[in-house]
């Protein structure tokens, strides 16, 4: 009988001392938040990170659709690669000013960042062809042209020049036309205009008289109401209304002619490209482009609900005349032809496009129903 007792005093001490060390050696497994004193928790399926880059991204986080994707994009090359791929984000100004992206890229100063092309335009006078082109394609008719046209090839040949490679990893649809704080009843009115515009968009703008000037998103809004700037074109108006621009500008403007696409790229520095194997370079274009496809879908949800807001806010959303979009488009061939004879990447990137957009349109003016079907 004394024999059974010690027995079963014997078992319990050791489930005891099992469950003892069970739960000290999960603490050498999720760690303590020194902050909190709270367990850290840990993904047990991801491993020790063998690559970790430093991805500087040229819009805030914060903001929907233009600033949440490469997030998107970091978490799921991380989860698919079982935490062997980190792409560590970091805000605009964080480590890199948000228009100096690719220059650091090139000069190995970070391994890669995420941003719009368009950014590079003082530099790279082709590089607007990349991000966003004024009565150009549409979001579906850019990826078509990138992936399965030659524009891939050409942007891989534009930036391989600065030691650069470009994937395609984010693609949100048009922008409005902008903001403003006066109402535009004809393209007169932009005589004198101080405006904030980007891209080629900003050249057609300066050539109708408007003085354009250029500021990251963070920096319009006091722009804005401070009066340094009477308008301002930027993003989606998901992205508009979380910056507050309808506090300070009642008059926005559509269709976004000058960006009817918008496309974002993470821009990988050359030699940290060609010394990753096929499985890595592969996860990274398959991760970015899931972040195409999620930003568009993400992109398109949104827009309607706010701009019924805006109605009710009383801000008016004023679709263009024709006669004025019209003359908007022959000023935009003008300065397209124009940057056309000043560059001969420029050239080949356009004419690429015009063919792809002539070939497409067999198919688009036949397929799809009419706009006002």
């Amino acid at each position: 009988m004394a024999q059974k007792h010690i027995s079963t005093r014997a078992a319990l001490i050791a489930v005891f001392t099992a469950l003892i060390t069970g739960f000290i050696l999960s603490l050498t497994v999720r760690p303590i938040d020194p902050g909190t004193n709270n367990l850290v928790s840990v993904d047990e399926n991801l491993g020790q990170a063998r690559i970790r880059w430093r991805v500087p991204v040229v819009f805030q986080t914060t903001w929907p659709v233009l600033g949440d994707n490469p997030v998107f994009v970091a978490e799921k090359i991380k989860i698919a690669s079982k935490g062997e791929v980190v792409l560590d984000i970091f805000e605009p100004n964080e480590i890199v000013p948000p228009f100096s992206i690719t220059d650091a890229v090139r000069d190995q100063k970070i391994e890669a960042g995420y941003t719009w092309l368009g950014y590079d335009q003082g530099k790279i006078p082709a590089s607007p062809l990349i991000g966003a082109v004024p009565f150009g394609m549409e979001p579906w008719e850019y990826s078509a042209w990138w992936y399965e046209a030659n524009g891939k090839v050409l942007a891989k040949e534009l930036y391989k020049k600065h030691n650069i490679h470009p994937i395609f990893c984010g693609m949100t649809g048009p922008e409005t036309a902008g903001w403003f704080r006066q109402p535009i009843e004809s393209l007169a009115d932009l005589r004198g205009l101080k405006i904030r515009f980007a891209g080629l968009g900003g050249k057609v703008i300066e050539q109708l008289g408007a003085s354009v000037t250029m500021l990251p998103g963070s920096e319009i809004f006091q722009a804005l109401e401070k009066g340094a700037i009477d308008a301002t074109e930027f993003a989606l108006p998901v992205v508009d209304q979380s910056l507050g621009f309808d506090r300070v500008a009642k008059f926005n403007y559509y269709p976004g002619w000058h960006q009817p696409f918008t496309a974002s790229h993470l821009v990988i520095n050359l030699d940290k490209w060609e010394s990753l194997n096929a499985s890595d370079q592969t996860l990274l274009e398959i991760g970015c482009t899931a972040g195409v496809i999620r930003n568009l879908s993400n992109s398109e949800a949104q827009q309607g609900s706010v701009i019924q807001r805006f109605k009710e806010s009383g801000t008016s959303p004023i679709v263009l005349p024709h006669e004025i979009l019209k003359e908007l488009q022959r000023v935009s061939e003008q300065v397209l032809q124009r940057e056309a004879t000043k560059d001969e990447d420029f050239a080949e990137i356009y004419q690429s496009q015009l063919d792809f957009m002539s070939t497409y349109a067999e198919w688009k003016s036949r397929a799809y129903l009419p706009r006002d079907f």
